[in-house]
């Protein structure tokens, strides 16, 4: 029970950031100008009236004074143990705290009323057990702390209220807990509150010194440890010099022991492990050898022999990535596509294994350079649900790259095809062997000599590297090899791989590339959002077909990030707002003119067919289809030069043709109603623009004898028309290879008429539909059908004009 009695006139004795309770007697600093103020006040208030000067302690915690202070009595005024003036102040009772008023001194007088506290006796049940609670709690507190003399103390104490505020002195409590405490008036619910916070206190306390505990328990050991390591060392060392005994090498020895009867080892691999750990426990720490054989057991135990990821048998599902990360590209989705459909049915069948032998794929992508041969490993790698590792063969000279090297050798590793298997963590990836054709071979090997095991599947189970020495199987590896030179791979390597060509994109396919794939990419590159620049479809058309001209899209995907680039630059230096739509005719002011504008385009007294002499032929280079131009003059019969001169830097075989159409137009002339004595007593020049670059092939036959029948007959070769095809003594048009990429070039360069070897029509179901839709191609037999085809109609039966060489 709380109960209020008279007011009281008090001076104020304020402490900053401290709290007196009741019972509790403190010694205050009277150099404290307002301790000095307060007691002087009070002593001189006490000279009035009997008894011991009275004091209002209140908190003050910062600047605010709380509700409810102390009524203090001054007992004592001398000296503390420092020498400083003093006052002893013991706390009587709680006095809530009124209104300002006046008194003597310089100190703040308020009015204030003591606050009665009673608890009924004896004491209810719940009480007691609550007084009982808190004295259990401060015993333990002060054990712990070593104050046994306070214990007794606490113990003696049966006022429920004075129970409470003998928590005032425990250190441990807060400023603003020990106002809590101040302004709770009821004693029961302080002794509730001062139970509550010696509880968390003692919980708090256990947690910190478990903590210091398990740590002090770690140093020991950490210690322990470290002095019997040193001491271990000490007798080996001592054991070693006695009689070497090679402890260190056996204990080494027992840990791999352990290692590799834990791990999921192939059983002739784990036979043979078991003996390298057999000879490291024979060999001394100062051997060598030790060293090899702890390097050669950490990489077996790190292959993954036994481990396989879980192929995606969702066949439509796999289709559907290859066609979202890749336009175009038919013929190596069909395969996988296949592959896939294929292994689904055999694991059905429960032929996953036979043999000894898995379901593997040995693919070989050739095609001109940024076709996508590369990414196309890591989209075949994502719908297959395997991993993907990309080993790069270009320039690789060394056999012992692809094999490994003897372990007799210092610094001996296994070859990449072993730690391309390490570095996927499984031993059925996709592995990209990339740049094939660029392999080469010196004195110490022939690295493409060394493919053939691996790449062929019926060996590649059983694959030796020359560091392991255990069989490997890469049966279930899907090998894709790229290559951008069909003729620079071995003929036994080729053998052993199922060829897939990439010959190159339509136009329109490079539309939808750069549109879903390119220009993504290229907007996050310079930073910018998809709606800040969007370029229209004839823009990247034109870009596709005049300011590039290759089978693939690198060009293309560096012309767009270039546009890009200046668009954001443009932004920057304020010159031009977004968004910002890019039209066609908006890349000329952009990027400048275009660099590949079509034959067909051009003026027709500018283009190179506009005299007679020239014809269009088609070729195959190590970047795609080309198209390539001949042009034929005859020497002025005064310079007495006959004969036959090429440039161009031709090959063996193109010189002969040139001279197979050469004779065929002499032994045919008359026949084809050609002024052929010219060519007796004149020189012909036959010459190849581009003459920095070689070239050689017999595809180029009826392109040299059309220009020379166009250069004899004076009738011009008609601008559209492009050819292809060997000649033969008697005029035959013989078959040529690289039909698809002929005719995506022709397209590229806006031909519309191709005349081919009839043996070559069927090459024809591989060029894309959109692609024979522009085009007239003429299948023929013979080299009549082609200058009839080929040759404009003379004009007005004019003479010819025969273009004469200087």
């Amino acid at each position: 029970m709380a109960s209020t009695s008279a007011p009281l006139t008090l001076p104020v004795l304020p402490l900053d950031d401290e709290v007196v309770l009741p019972g509790m007697v403190v010694p205050l600093d009277l150099n404290d100008t307002d301790v000095r103020a307060a007691v002087e006040a009070a002593q001189a208030a006490a000279r009035a009236e009997p008894g011991k000067p009275r004091v209002l302690l209140v908190p003050r915690v910062d600047g605010t004074y709380a509700s409810t202070g102390v009524l203090g009595t001054v007992e004592q005024v001398g000296r503390l143990a420092d020498g400083d003036p003093g006052a002893l102040i013991r706390g009587r009772g709680r006095v809530k705290i009124g209104a300002g008023t006046t008194g003597p001194g310089a100190a703040l007088w308020v009015e204030g009323t003591t606050v009665e506290q009673s608890v009924p006796e004896p004491l209810p049940g719940h009480v007691a057990e609550l007084v009982k609670e808190y004295k259990a709690l401060a015993t333990a507190w002060l054990r712990k702390r070593g104050a046994w003399q306070v214990v007794d103390r606490v113990q003696a104490i049966d006022d429920v209220s004075a129970l409470a505020d003998n928590s005032g002195y425990s250190p441990f409590l807060t400023t603003d807990q020990k106002v809590e405490l101040l302004e709770t008036a009821d004693p029961v619910a302080r002794l509730k509150l001062a139970t509550q916070q010696l509880r968390d206190h003692l919980a708090e306390q256990d947690v910190a010194e478990t903590i210091a505990k398990d740590v002090q328990e770690g140093v020991d050991k950490q210690q322990r440890e470290f002095l019997l390591r040193r001491q271990l060392e000490a007798v080996r060392k001592e054991l070693r010099d006695l009689n070497g005994d090679g402890k260190d090498a056996a204990e080494e020895s027992d840990d791999y022991r352990a290692r590799v009867e834990a791990a999921d080892l192939p059983e002739k691999v784990r036979e043979a492990a078991l003996k390298e750990v057999d000879k490291l426990e024979r060999s001394s720490d100062q051997s060598p050898e030790g060293s090899w054989i702890r390097t050669w057991l950490d990489t077996v135990l790190e292959l993954p022999w036994n481990d396989r990821t879980e192929d995606a048998y969702d066949i439509q599902g796999a289709r559907s990535v290859l066609d979202a990360e890749h336009a175009g590209l038919e013929d190596v989705k069909e395969r996988i596509t296949e592959y896939l459909a294929v292994r689904k049915r055999r694991n059905a069948r429960g032929l996953g294994v036979v043999g000894g032998r898995r379901g593997g794929a040995v693919l070989a992508l050739v095609g001109p350079p940024g076709v996508g041969k590369t990414s196309l490993g890591e989209s075949v790698a994502h719908a297959m649900g395997r991993k993907f590792v990309r080993v790069a063969l270009g320039g690789v000279r060394d056999e012992a790259e692809i094999r490994g090297h003897r372990r007799t050798y210092v610094g001996a590793l296994p070859g990449r095809i072993v730690r391309a298997i390490k570095e996927a963590g499984s031993m059925n990836p996709v592995v990209l062997l990339d740049e094939i054709d660029k392999v080469g071979s010196d004195f110490r090997g022939d690295p493409a000599a060394a493919l053939l095991e691996v790449l062929d599947p019926a060996q590649n189970h059983t694959f030796r590297d020359h560091y392991l020495e255990v069989e490997l199987d890469l049966s279930d590896v899907v090998f894709l090899a790229t290559a951008n030179v069909l003729e620079a791979i071995p003929e036994a390597l080729l053998d052993r791989m199922e060829l897939v060509r990439l010959d190159g994109y339509t136009e329109d396919e490079k539309v939808v590339i750069a549109r879903d794939h390119l220009l993504p990419r290229q907007l996050d590159r310079a930073g910018l959002d998809p709606e800040e620049v969007v370029l229209e479809e004839s823009a990247l058309r034109k870009l596709a077909g005049e300011y590039t001209r290759e089978a693939g899209v690198r060009t293309l995907e560096r012309s767009l990030a270039r546009l890009l680039r200046k668009v954001a630059a443009q932004h920057e230096l304020g010159e031009r707002e977004l968004p910002f739509t890019v039209g066609e005719e908006d890349l000329r002011a952009l990027i400048g003119r275009p660099h590949h504008v079509p034959e067909s385009a051009q003026d027709p007294a500018e283009r190179r067919t506009a005299v007679p002499g020239v014809a269009t032929g088609l070729a195959v280079t190590g970047a795609g289809g080309d198209v390539l131009y001949v042009e034929a003059s005859l020497a002025d019969p005064e310079t007495g030069a006959a004969g036959l001169t090429l440039t161009g830097q031709l090959g063996d075989v193109m010189k002969e043709s040139a001279q197979i159409a050469l004779s065929f137009l002499r032994s045919h002339g008359a026949e084809l109603e050609l002024p052929v004595g010219d060519l007796k007593d004149r020189g012909v020049h036959i010459h190849f623009p581009a003459g920095a670059v070689p070239k050689d092939g017999p595809s180029a036959g009826v392109t040299m004898t059309t220009a020379l029948a166009s250069l004899l007959s004076g009738r011009l070769v008609r601008t559209d028309v492009a050819m292809t095809g060997e000649v033969s003594l008697t005029g035959r048009v013989l078959p040529i290879g690289g039909v698809k990429q002929k005719l995506l070039a022709a397209h590229r360069a806006g031909v519309t008429t191709v005349i081919i070897p009839k043996r070559n029509e069927p090459d024809l179901d591989d060029v894309p539909a959109e692609v024979l839709d522009k085009l007239d191609v003429h299948a023929v037999t013979d080299v009549r059908q082609v200058l009839e085809l080929a040759l404009a109609p003379a004009v007005n039966g004019a003479a010819p004009e025969v273009p004469v060489a200087a």
